[in-house]
């Protein structure tokens, strides 16, 4: 059996809650709470702990919104997707450039889009439609991820996001 990496779960829950306390700072737009704050960490623990770390944390994160009433379901699909597709595109890519383009399209189209069937039959939201989601999603992921881009090419032209991912693998 695979030992657990502490170090990796600490980062993950800590990730977590700067997601939670970052949805403070949401914006609506066509129906959806965008929160740029989660796709920022999203990237960030894509980077740093790897693709299945930043898929719990993404879960974790949503289900903590959920409960403490500050998103929506939809924020399951929407956060769970990106992080984990900008943490697999990173993991196989090996630059940054993957891991923005994995949360982006992983948010914003794939998320945006299996936010459908959760708005229509979780939510009773009968207008919704397949692409309903798409557009603020992107622009919330986008707005994230730019933030993300800001803070990861210094850590990454400094090598202290290579430190700090190989401090995690110790």
């Amino acid at each position: 059996m695979k030992k657990l990496n502490l170090k990796k779960l600490t980062v993950t829950a800590i990730l977590a809650a700067v997601a939670v306390v970052g949805s403070l700072f949401s914006f609506p737009v066509f129906g959806s709470k965008c929160a740029p704050v989660q796709h920022l960490v999203n990237v960030l623990c894509a980077v740093t702990v790897g693709p299945w770390w930043a898929l719990a944390q993404a879960f974790i994160a949503s289900l903590i919104r959920n409960l403490l009433g500050l998103g929506s379901p939809l924020a399951f699909p929407g956060s769970m997707c990106g992080a984990l597709l900008g943490g697999l595109l990173y993991k196989y890519g090996k630059k940054l450039p993957f891991a923005y383009l994995g949360e982006v399209a992983g948010t914003g189209i794939i998320g945006g889009m299996l936010s459908y069937p959760v708005a229509y039959l979780v939510m009773g939201n009968k207008a919704a439609a397949l692409f309903t989601f798409v557009v603020p999603f992107l622009i919330s992921t986008c707005g994230g991820t730019l933030i993300a881009i800001i803070i990861t090419l210094p850590l990454k032209k400094s090598g202290l996001l290579g430190r700090m991912k190989e401090s995690l693998e110790e």
